[in-house]
């Protein structure tokens, strides 16, 4: 009977003894689902700027000329998609022919020093979302092996009817990168689907200043007003 009671107790000790354990293992476990689910969840931000709606609206953008040379699809590629989000999500928007921006764009490689108010006259827009890209590559410095694709830029809006047509009435400072993750290197991927992963990224960001949209709730990006 003392063998019993004896093996009874010890039994009894083991299991308080498991108990505490057990819950830390438990709570660790909940905490780590718990910080992914939050890691993952999305919620709704608000336009940063909400002056393009109703508006005739023209995009433009420009970078140096070596970013020029090396990616000469680039900035086509942004005033598009610019433009194309634009006319489809903010409302009354009325984007000019992104195609048109391109051609006049070329016709005028001066135009990056025009006064800011002869841009909306010239272009007859009430709004002008000028890209000033400063940044833009696909790999680090010195490493063509590896992919770390960058793009950044101020955006800049200029209103006709604004207090100062001559000053920008807003500005951002956007800065993209992709791929996510580090390690990417030319094994994994080719050159067009990083540049295509970028600028879709880069492009979206740019967009999402100009309506309410829905986003992961703890980004790995950068925007900033300036």
């Amino acid at each position: 009977m003392k063998t019993m009671t004896a093996a009874r107790i010890l039994a009894g000790l083991a299991l308080a003894a498991l108990i505490p354990m057990s819950g830390c293992m438990i709570f660790g476990i909940a905490s780590a689902v718990g910080a992914n689910i939050e890691k993952g969840k999305e919620i709704e931000v608000l336009a940063k700027y909400r002056g393009l709606e109703n508006k005739s609206v023209a995009v433009l953008a420009h970078t140096d000329m070596r970013t020029a040379y090396e990616y000469p699809t680039a900035l086509p590629n942004i005033v598009g998609n610019v433009a194309n989000s634009i006319q489809k999500n903010v409302g009354g928007a009325r984007v000019l022919d992104p195609r048109y921006s391109v051609s006049w764009m070329h016709q005028n490689p001066g135009w990056p020093t025009t006064p800011l108010a002869d841009l909306t006259s010239e272009l007859d827009v009430d709004r002008v979302v000028v890209v000033d890209v400063y940044e833009y590559r696909l790999n680090p410095e010195g490493n063509s092996f590896m992919w770390d694709g960058v793009a950044g830029a101020n955006i800049g809006i200029v209103e006709r009817d604004g207090i100062d047509p001559d000053s920008y009435a807003e500005e951002f400072q956007i800065i993209s990168k992709f791929p996510d993750m580090e390690g990417i290197g030319k094994a994994q991927a080719g050159p067009r689907e990083i540049e295509i992963g970028l600028q879709k990224t880069f492009v979206d960001q740019v967009s999402y200043l100009f309506y309410d949209h829905i986003e992961a709730k703890y980004p790995d990006r950068g925007i900033r007003r300036k």
